[in-house]
């Protein structure tokens, strides 16, 4: 499992707040592609994802884990998800 966690950390005091979390689960393929299923968890804190409620749910499919960068695998899956195009 790949886990994006966005955080917040104060310049002023050093104190940390997780924003948002990101599960990404692999669920497939082979060797060279692989499908992952994706989950955005509701909430504002560590706290509130810990109870593993899903706010949005989806999948990417057929993903060269090899040759693309993991960074890519993330911004498929938040743009299959409604993220980036303000269309949600």
């Amino acid at each position: 499992m790949i886990v994006v966690s966005v955080l917040l950390i104060s310049a002023r005091d050093g104190s940390t707040q997780e924003l948002a979390r990101m599960l990404i689960c692999n669920e497939g393929g082979d060797h060279n592609l692989g499908d992952y299923g994706v989950e955005i968890l509701r909430g504002r804190s560590t706290e509130a994802f810990a109870r593993r409620q899903v706010l949005r749910r989806g999948k990417v499919l057929r993903h060269p884990r090899l040759r693309e960068h993991v960074w890519n695998l993330v911004a498929k899956a938040l743009t299959g998800l409604g993220y980036g195009s303000g269309d949600r």
